[in-house]
């Protein structure tokens, strides 16, 4: 028996009908999306009269991370303050509260990446508060990491260890090159399992019902669909592969390993296609790889164009995983393998590096008679000069936003970095979107502690108004609470094509949803509230009465 959703405002991002009031449903998939008048029932119907409610196709998390969210669980979350002393105060009563016997480990997130003023996170100073055990606290950007002596002692880093990768992912040092207690991105990963042997201890495992907590979060939330940005831990794979083949995975999944050289690429390579063999399905899928190719604007060491404001006279100009030639033939092989490339990304000179490496390896392809086939996707690019602007486009590049970072949530320590003018055309998508690039969106939330922002609809409030709710900027600086620039307020029009048909490319199953129209799947979400009509403040209360995916209610009811 068909399924009729009508008396609807159904919004389609299918260009050719891209609104209608009546959809038909028929063994999962859609059969008819039009005008009312236009249908013809053939049988037997159930029949909905949604009342004028809005309906979108099922939104897709192009950027997220549901195991290092699962992964987090275990962590503790630090009082939002901005007074180092009340965090260090925070650490050591929980610390005596809970001993070591009790937590071996203690994990803290976030401390705000302003917090230290004149002061510098060091081991000494993070052992005042606890030096019985190893101790790490997260800050806000996730990209930086403060361990006391504890830990460095059970990781095994001195002077003399070598860092991942120097200038990016590394250890702070002092003058003698001992450890000053900071880590970069995931620099101290590499020694865990030293500590966790030492401790004979290790976090919990993911587990079908713990990780599909947040699969069902972001479910109740009106996503059918995502990507896992980072995939480090198979046994989290193994794990979305038996919901997938207990009919417990109510969404399209695809995620990537990582790489981070061309000398390890084909390892890589070798990776992805084993774990797509071993977990893969029809709505599993590991067919593409992710590169960290600089840093963070908030710690310094994204790559740039320009000298950093605060120290103009240096020759740093942030740190590369590896320059455009080696990301070139990185490319060249990946494409020659069919296996697609997402590539983080947040200084200027990365995004233009990025393009050069684009255009120089399909210019490459071409000339060796070799079609073109791989898909780059850039995500985050915070910053980019205006000359690189029209590159995606030109060049077929896809780029990833995540739109609740809109308002400023990682606060003002970028611009101490860039200075006010960089700073002030930072997180702007309009000229992109404008000059024809896919530009697709995301949540890119790593810890339990954030998963709220997980909701696609608090992001889109966030992209339209530049204001984050949360935590918003002092109105004092910034009147209304507003990150500059308003003129990069993001459309609504463009959010949803973004959430939808557009991020359904990026995942490559654009072929079977993304959008409403005959013979696709019937991943749809009926809305609460009109996106396009409620109070952009309110957008994030939005909530979705009924999700369906393959035609079944996945949440709520209809």
């Amino acid at each position: 028996m068909d399924t009729v959703l009508t008396n609807a405002r159904i919004v389609t991002s299918d260009d050719r009908t891209p609104l209608a009031d009546t959809l038909v449903i028929r063994e999962r998939k859609l059969v008819f999306v039009g005008r009312v008048e236009d249908w013809h029932p053939d049988g037997d119907v159930t029949e909905h009269d949604l009342g004028g409610k809005t309906v979108l196709p099922g939104i897709i998390d192009a950027h997220t991370h549901p195991a290092m969210v699962t992964h987090s669980a275990w962590h503790v979350a630090l009082p939002k303050t901005d007074d180092l002393d009340e965090i260090l105060d925070f650490v050591r009563e929980y610390a005596l509260a809970h001993p070591a016997a009790e937590v071996p480990f203690l994990y803290f997130e976030y401390y705000p990446s302003t917090i230290f003023g004149e002061r510098t996170p060091t081991k000494e100073l993070l052992d005042t508060a606890v030096s019985d055990r190893p101790v790490l606290l997260q800050d806000f950007s996730e990209h930086a990491h403060w361990l006391n002596s504890r830990m460095l002692e059970l990781l095994g880093v001195t002077a003399e260890t070598r860092d991942p990768v120097p200038g990016l992912e590394m250890f702070i040092r002092d003058a003698k090159g001992e450890p000053t207690g900071l880590a970069l991105e995931m620099a101290y990963t590499h020694f865990l399992d030293r500590m966790f042997d030492t401790l004979q201890w290790r976090p919990p495992v993911v587990t079908e019902d713990s990780i599909g907590e947040f699969f069902d979060f972001m479910t109740r939330h009106g996503v059918t669909g995502l990507f896992e940005a980072l995939i480090e831990d198979e046994g989290a794979l193994a794990s979305v592969a038996r919901l997938d083949r207990s009919d417990r995975l109510p969404l399209d999944y695809e995620g990537a390993p990582r790489f981070r050289t061309l000398a390890d690429l084909p390892d890589a390579i070798a990776t992805a296609r084993r774990y797509d063999r071993d977990h893969g399905s029809e709505r599993v899928r590991i067919r593409t790889l992710k590169l960290f190719l600089d840093g963070t604007n908030e710690n310094g060491n994204s790559a740039v164009i320009e000298p950093f404001v605060n120290d103009p006279a240096s020759a740093d100009l942030g740190q590369m995983q590896m320059d455009s030639d080696e990301l070139a033939e990185c490319m060249l092989m990946m494409n020659r393998e069919q296996i697609d490339l997402h590539i983080h990304l947040v200084g200027d000179r990365a995004f233009r590096e990025a393009c050069d490496a684009v255009e120089a390896a399909r210019g490459r392809s071409a000339a060796e008679g070799e079609p073109w086939r791989l898909q780059v996707t850039f995500a985050h690019c915070e910053l980019i000069d205006p000359a690189d602007v029209g590159r995606p486009a030109a060049l077929g590049i896809i780029v990833n936003w995540t739109p609740h970072w809109s308002g400023g949530y990682f606060g003002e320590e970028a611009r101490s970095y860039l200075g006010d003018e960089r700073w002030n055309r930072m997180y702007d998508f309009t000229a992109i979107a404008d000059s024809g690039a896919t530009l697709t969106f995301s949540s890119d939330v790593v810890t339990k502690y954030e998963s709220n922002r997980g909701n696609p609809f608090f992001g889109m409030q966030v992209a339209v108004t530049r204001i984050d709710p949360e935590v918003p900027l002092d109105p004092a600086h910034y009147p209304g609470s507003v990150r500059p620039s308003a003129r990069s307020r993001l459309t609504m029009e463009r959010l949803i094509r973004g959430y939808t048909i557009d991020a359904a490319r990026q995942l490559r199953i654009d072929d079977r949803v993304g959008s409403l129209e005959p013979g696709k799947d019937a991943n749809l979400v009926i809305l609460s509230d009109d996106p396009f009509a409620v109070d952009v403040d309110k957008i994030a209360r939005i909530r979705p009465v009924t999700v369906m995916y393959r035609g079944d209610v996945v949440a709520g009811a209809i």
